[in-house]
């Protein structure tokens, strides 16, 4: 611009260009207004580059800041662009797998996943990144000494200001203490539910063999001594020998509840629908039960699993749900077994029930946990309660019986 002023004024001095005629004052005025227009636009881009400027050495003030953060956070970080292909690792991933930032960008970093684990990762990283959505995973991952570590991944997707998506963020962690203690925690919850169902064994047979043999026999000898007495003390041996027989069939209803052989037996179906009907007659409750597509043969850890969270979830509902109507659903739907006990009664605050939860509840969480199910609770204050619980139909592991 200073050059094109130069030239155009050296010219209109001189009597060369455009700027040349016989009236001095219009020749300034043609030259003052071709310098202005030739100038504005000039000064308009050189405060544009300027901005463009101070806005990159900021947005690269701003990633050395992010970086020299990163750099020096305990947990191991990662960024990867809109082509699912990661472009950034911290220092402290890279000093955790003792390999180059060249080495692990792209899909380098997957080479450290274990076998076991990496197809698992990928198709979890490869789902979320197409529906733009927050990822969880947990995988093992080889740190510097050829040691595998468990890891806990966590990444949501990044934006632009203009709301375009800019790939994904994440942040990992080293969890091999944490699971190495939920190991220890869930072998010791499985040796307690061991222990419980072999004395739940134990005392029914001693209920069904001993105790319940004993009343039947009382039941008999007073039936026989009935005969032999006045009228009015055989009124009175009538009614206990009638008390005999009631206590003798509560005792084996709960030898049945204890341990069920027709679960052992004749699979979880019929044991579901036998113990409803038992439940319904004892407690005088309508239940409704219907069952579909379960597999004849399961596993018995899952069978003994469903069938103690059927119990204690239609034991809670008598007790608590106010109602005398009960419906119980058993399906099976792409390789899981589900079961729901649902009641129309006065329901609860979840929130406030974590506060003081009973060991029925507790005791059906672990037992599914240990055949890696699942246990959810949807409950509404004067609109019902539906227990939910679902297993794998291949997570049984019969050396483990009371793991279910």
């Amino acid at each position: 611009m200073l050059a094109t002023a130069f030239l155009s004024t050296w010219g209109a001095v001189h009597g060369h260009g455009p700027f040349t005629g016989p009236d001095p004052l219009n020749n300034v005025s043609s030259l003052q207004l071709f310098l202005l227009f030739a100038g504005v636009p000039f000064m308009i881009l050189a405060a544009l580059v300027e901005d463009r400027k101070q806005a990159a050495q900021a947005v690269s003030e701003s990633e050395k800041r992010f970086r020299s953060v990163a750099d020096t956070a305990p947990a191991l970080i990662w960024m990867s662009g809109i082509d699912k292909l990661c472009t950034y690792f911290n220092q402290t991933w890279l000093n955790f797998t003792g390999r180059t930032v060249d080495s692990e960008i792209g899909n380098g970093w997957a080479d450290g996943i274990h076998p076991e684990d990496r197809q698992n990762c990928l198709d979890t990283y490869n789902e979320s990144f197409d529906r733009r959505q927050n990822l969880k995973m947990e995988y093992r991952l080889r740190r510097y000494d050829g040691e595998y570590r468990w890891i806990l991944d966590i990444g949501v997707p990044r934006f632009s200001a203009d709301r375009s998506f800019a790939g994904y963020i994440g942040i990992a962690i080293d969890v091999t203490d944490r699971k190495a203690a939920e190991t220890v925690l869930q072998g010791v919850s499985r040796r307690l539910i061991e222990a419980q169902e072999q004395e739940r064994t134990r005392i029914a047979r001693e209920l069904h063999d001993d105790t319940g043999q004993r009343l039947a026999l009382l039941a008999n000898e007073l039936g026989q001594l009935e005969q032999h007495l006045p009228a009015e003390v055989g009124r009175q041996v009538t009614e206990l020998r009638r008390q005999t027989f009631e206590i003798a069939t509560g005792i084996q209803t709960l030898s049945h509840e204890l341990y069920s052989s027709k679960l052992e037996y004749l699979g979880l179906m019929a044991a579901m629908r036998s113990f409803c009907k038992e439940f319904s007659e004892q407690q005088r409750v309508e239940i409704d039960f219907k069952s579909d597509d379960l597999p004849r043969h399961l596993p018995g850890d899952i069978s003994l699993c469903l069938f103690r969270v059927l119990q204690e979830s239609l034991h809670n509902s008598a007790k608590h749900s106010g109602v005398q109507q009960f419906e119980v659903r058993a399906w099976a739907l792409s390789g899981d077994i589900h079961l729901t006990v649902k009641d129309s009664g006065s329901g609860f605050d979840k929130d406030a029930a974590r506060g003081g939860r009973g060991l029925g509840l507790i005791s059906m969480e672990e037992r599914l946990k240990l055949v890696n199910g699942k246990f959810s609770i949807d409950s509404q204050l004067r609109r019902g309660t539906t227990i939910h619980a679902s297993v794998p139909a291949g997570a049984g592991n019969d050396s483990a019986r009371a793991a279910g």
